[in-house]
């Protein structure tokens, strides 16, 4: 049985990890609006992955025999002034989230709710990727400056990024 604290933190992340995916949507649909193809199709990406970390906090909730309580979506911000500003915009997002994985750590481990501590390791070693993947696109965004071809070469690149939904428990990733 999973303490009220514990769920109710855990369904702030569920609407957290849902807002993720909303943000991710929108800046898809930015990059879409300037023809970025292969900028959108990182983002769609991005908004797989969200969608799957907010589900598996959901299973969890569930599986542990707490109440999911949906809350609304904040609405995402939907303009920024460069595909860069994007990317910066995004690692910030990811830092953010790490914080809050952090804090969810920190409950759990005062709790002493191991079950979810064990549970949560998953998220801090994937907060890891998340942040390292935004940051190394921020910094070749950086180093190509205003070169066209430099941005029609990342635009290539991002396009070839393909959701691979995580293994489940017990299996090897």
């Amino acid at each position: 049985m999973i303490s009220k604290s514990m769920e109710k933190a855990l369904n702030e992340q569920i609407n957290a990890e849902m807002y993720s995916a909303y943000l991710y949507l929108s800046m898809e649909s930015y990059f879409r609006s300037l023809d970025l193809s292969g900028f959108a199709n990182w983002m769609r990406v991005q908004v797989q992955e969200e969608m799957v970390h907010a589900m598996k906090i959901y299973d969890f909730v569930d599986a542990r025999g707490g109440r999911i309580i949906l809350k609304s979506i904040a609405a995402p911000e939907t303009e920024w002034k460069t595909p860069l500003a994007v990317f910066e915009a995004t690692y910030k997002h990811e830092q953010k989230v790490t914080g809050l994985i952090h804090g969810l750590v920190s409950l759990a481990i005062k709790e002493k709710d191991h079950a979810t501590n064990t549970f949560l390791q998953w998220f801090v070693n994937e907060q890891v990727e998340e942040e390292s993947s935004a940051d190394k696109i921020v910094k070749q965004m950086k180093m190509m400056g205003n070169a066209p071809g430099g941005m029609f070469m990342l635009d290539r690149e991002l396009g070839l990024r393909v959701f691979t939904p995580p293994a489940t428990q017990g299996e090897q990733k």
